[in-house]
């Protein structure tokens, strides 16, 4: 865990692995991870921000994971294992189903390993399971369960299995054994291939970051093995769960679904849930992003019964005493706040409390007037400015569907730039007092509509994006290495 993250300006761009490079259906931790970090490097950017990196559902959105604590095997890059000798070779060739090829070359590369692999990678292997045996057995049990049910949700499965009774989970480790060991031999590959791209990237001068969604999806690990912390009936289904309230943008507010957390119960045994999620978090990344981060002020607590988010209310729950125990357990917090959306007084309050920088999307700064807090004028050196997140269309996309007058007012705002969108708006970015400035890839591509990586509100079509390398023009990376010098922000310049 670094304290140094946002202790200089820092230049970064926003790119989920799944969304690098890669014949094989997705991006993942390969070569082409490492070209990342090269470009990265060479165009003077220090940062790369990523979205979370468990287990998805089938929509693909890495908000709404199987499991807190371990990692999406789809981000495991096969070619790896045939360099470590544990996979023969084997052309790709026509795949008509690549999470099926993927899971079965998995598969072979387990049976290698348990017959040959040598007694170094062996222990190796079994210290893995032992580090991380609090969580990874009932993640195993849970996803060998999930799959003996035909992928329904735990909150479905018969009683002894759904409450945990420790006969029946114990009838399914000593039946399911080869199928768990599979699951302990995928999440120790992910761990060593995500640690392997973390040394490459830390010897490259860039710093990971990772972002921590605040609610759980219910059909999960980690809420089937806590239910005590979270708001259940008997059968295991929430009472009320979370959301946002009515707004300009939704008359009916957004109903996510999760279930919500019993703070009571959190707070009486120390947060420990909280401390071993980060304490996970930041093993695999510099800095962190809080992703709802007025939910640790007070939620949206919506009936489980109602359809829309109407009749939801405002709970408080009890973020200053979790933050205050998180910083007496981990020290320094390198936390970024989500501040998007409905942001009260004492949201902020909170955020500036424990020193979290918060977020500037330069996308929201040109609908209102000189008091808008996303204009750069108004930006502050504890903040992290975009010029779009994950959630936004591309910058292109954005400004072409502006109004005139909107359009014309950012272009004067922006000083009648010469250079074609998105640069004016890359370049307010990186001249802003804000310590650290974060870039989609889409936008250093210059990419326009049907580029974008998600749509809020829509199941369809998201998470698939993926760029390729011929997008790059030619001299992008010493374009960048100017600007990102221009601005103090070039790695290693020590501004």
């Amino acid at each position: 865990m670094s304290s140094t993250a946002l202790t200089k300006r820092r230049a970064g761009v926003l790119l989920h692995p799944t969304s690098l490079p890669n014949a094989i259906g997705n991006g993942d931790f390969g070569a082409d991870a490492e070209r990342f970090v090269d470009f990265l490097a060479h165009a003077g950017f220090s940062v790369w921000q990523m979205l979370p990196l468990g287990p998805t559902h089938r929509d693909g959105s890495p908000y709404h994971s199987l499991s807190l604590h371990a990692g999406d095997l789809m981000l495991i890059n096969l070619d790896r294992l045939v360099e470590w000798g544990w996979l023969s070779p084997q052309p790709a060739g026509d795949i008509q189903n690549i999470v099926a090829y993927r899971l079965e070359r998995l598969a072979q590369a387990h049976r290698f390993f348990i017959a040959q692999a040598s007694a170094e990678d062996q222990r190796a292997f079994e210290a893995f399971v032992n580090a991380e045996t609090q969580w990874l057995d009932d993640y195993a049990l849970y996803r060998v369960l999930r799959k003996q049910f035909a992928g329904q949700a735990w909150f479905q499965w018969p009683a002894p299995l759904r409450d945990r009774d420790t006969d029946a989970l114990a009838e399914v480790r000593m039946r399911l054994i080869d199928e768990i060991s599979q699951i302990y031999f995928e999440q120790f590959v992910f761990a060593r291939q995500w640690q392997s791209l973390r040394d490459y990237a830390s010897s490259h001068g860039v710093l990971l970051f990772g972002d921590m969604p605040i609610f759980v999806a219910h059909d999960s690990a980690d809420v089937w093995t806590h239910r005590k912390y979270f708001m259940l009936d008997g059968a295991g289904q929430p009472t009320v769960v979370a959301g946002v309230p009515p707004d300009y943008f939704s008359a009916d507010g957004q109903r996510w679904g999760n279930p919500l957390y019993e703070w009571k119960r959190l707070k009486v045994d120390g947060f420990s849930w909280w401390i071993e999620r980060l304490t996970t978090e930041f093993k695999r990344f510099d800095l962190l992003r809080i992703d709802h981060f007025r939910g640790f002020e007070a939620c949206w607590e919506i009936p489980a019964a109602e359809k829309t988010a109407v009749k939801g209310r405002w709970v408080k729950v009890p973020g200053a005493a979790l933050f205050e125990t998180l910083r007496v357990h981990f020290g320094v917090l390198p936390l970024v706040a989500e501040d998007l959306g409905l942001i009260t007084p004492e949201v902020n309050a909170l955020r500036d409390k424990f020193g979290l920088p918060g977020m500037k999307i330069l996308q929201f700064a040109f609908d209102s007037g000189a008091d808008n807090p996303y204009l750069p004028h108004n930006h502050s050196v504890a903040s992290v400015v975009y010029t779009g997140t994950h959630d936004n269309d591309t910058s292109v996309s954005w400004f072409e569907d502006l109004p005139a007058e909107r359009q014309l007012y950012a272009v004067e705002y922006l000083g009648y730039p010469h250079e074609p969108m998105p640069w004016p708006l890359i370049r307010a970015a990186l001249s802003s007092v804000s310590q650290l400035a974060i870039i989609p890839m889409q936008d250093l591509l210059s990419l326009g509509r049907g580029h974008r990586m998600n749509t809020p509100g829509t199941t369809a079509g998201n998470w698939r994006w993926q760029f390729n390398w011929e997008q790059l023009p030619p001299d992008l990376t010493e374009r960048l290495r100017r600007l990102t010098g221009l601005y103090g922000r070039e790695a290693g310049s020590g501004a």
